[in-house]
């Protein structure tokens, strides 16, 4: 019987950093008292995005992580996408709450997820049509 081990180890990384993210939001509303919305303030504005993206993102993500590994991928590979996927997650949320325009963290952080996301589609894919 296989285990989620190794997913279950980088989901509670991602989940460290959403909490994150999510705390940033809760202390930019109580520093500005804004309830709801982001009372067009630029720097809530851009947390609720930085927050949007990575639970836009992540959970497919993980997702096929899952299956990778359920369906007997190599530890190696899953470490592989599992860490490319948390740094591109880390580099994007610094990148973006940087500028809203181009950084390079945003860049790679975006890139890295969705190479991550195309080579768990693509394996778990293989595995569907090899086994």
């Amino acid at each position: 019987m296989s285990t989620l081990l190794l997913t279950g180890f980088y989901v509670s990384l991602l989940a460290v950093l959403y909490i994150g993210l999510s705390i940033n939001i809760i202390r930019l509303r109580r520093r500005f008292k804004i309830g709801i919305g982001s009372g067009e303030n630029e720097l809530l504005t851009k947390a609720i995005r930085v927050h949007g993206n990575f639970s836009e993102y992540v959970p497919l993500a993980v997702i096929l992580l899952a299956c990778y590994e359920i369906n007997g991928a190599s530890a190696i590979m899953v470490h592989a996408v599992g860490s490319i996927l948390v740094l591109g997650r880390v580099l994007h949320s610094i990148g973006l709450n940087k500028t809203v325009g181009v950084s390079q963290q945003r860049v790679f952080g975006m890139l890295s997820t969705f190479l991550v996301i195309l080579v768990l589609s693509i394996e778990n894919i293989r595995f569907f049509i090899f086994n």
